[in-house]
């Protein structure tokens, strides 16, 4: 693993953490492809069950690295592609692990640490937090992680937040979808914690299979979507955790999997 981020193992959380605190842990080459293998690392292990993505020191991700962006002055056009394709990769990774991932954020938050957040399926953000696509002051646009932001807080804000490069707050952040609780910054290790806890109570292949209905959902057409949630419940349903779920429901006992 790379000394660029931590994997720190707790029973079935695992939690990820941005080491370049120093850079607020800003995106280069080395770090995008070691986020694509941590990713792929857990989606391997079927024993995690929480995923908590942060970052170290007094940002949770900055952005693009000065230093990354001067190199990239001199790439072509097949480099940039090369490039651009990478970091697309990292996210879908991200985008579409099988377990819940929980976006614990504070500090900075700017054009690609956005686009980590909209990949994670909750974020807890601190009050202090802030948030911004700054790629157009720069003469550039957040293009590649516009794919999971715009399905996150849909193409009106995106439009909005776009192109005036502007910063916004962790509240602006929760009106428009792209966090889902916002703390006290000295709550926000409680507030994950919290989280943590109530996704432990869901069956993990219940939170997989949730994942991968809204794709289904989003991006099938409408015939294809229809067989696709019939099919989906009906395999929950007789499927073995399913099968445990509802009698342990009905016994009025914790399922299995919740310990």
């Amino acid at each position: 693993m790379s000394d660029l981020l931590t994997l720190a193992r707790e029973g079935p959380v695992t939690t990820l953490t941005l080491n370049r605190p120093e850079l607020h842990n800003a995106f280069n080459a080395e770090l995008i492809t070691a986020l694509h293998a941590a990713c792929e690392e857990v989606a391997r292990d079927a024993a995690i069950r929480v995923l908590v993505l942060q970052g170290a020191g007094p940002s949770f991700c900055a952005g693009a690295d000065l230093n990354w962006m001067r190199e990239s002055l001199g790439y072509t056009h097949e480099e940039n592609l090369a490039d651009a394709g990478r970091l697309d990769a990292m996210l879908e990774a991200l985008n579409s692990l099988p377990v819940a991932v929980v976006g614990r954020v504070h500090g900075a938050a700017l054009g690609g640490g956005v686009g980590l957040a909209a990949c994670c399926d909750l974020v807890v953000a601190a009050e202090g937090a802030s948030f911004g696509f700054s790629e157009a002051r720069l003469g550039l646009l957040p293009a590649v992680i516009a794919r999971p932001v715009v399905r996150k807080i849909g193409p009106g804000h995106a439009r909005a937040l776009f192109v005036s490069a502007r910063r916004f707050s962790a509240h602006h952040a929760l009106t428009i979808g792209l966090a889902h609780e916002v703390v006290p910054d000295e709550q926000l290790d409680a507030a994950v914690a919290r989280l943590v806890a109530d996704l432990l109570r869901c069956g993990p292949q219940a939170i997989a299979a949730s994942k991968a209905l809204i794709e289904a959902v989003t991006g099938l057409h409408p015939a294809e979507a229809r067989d696709y949630v019939v099919g989906a419940i009906a395999a929950a349903r007789t499927g073995p955790e399913g099968q445990e779920g509802l009698r342990a429901f009905l016994e009025k006992r914790a399922p299995r999997w919740a310990g």
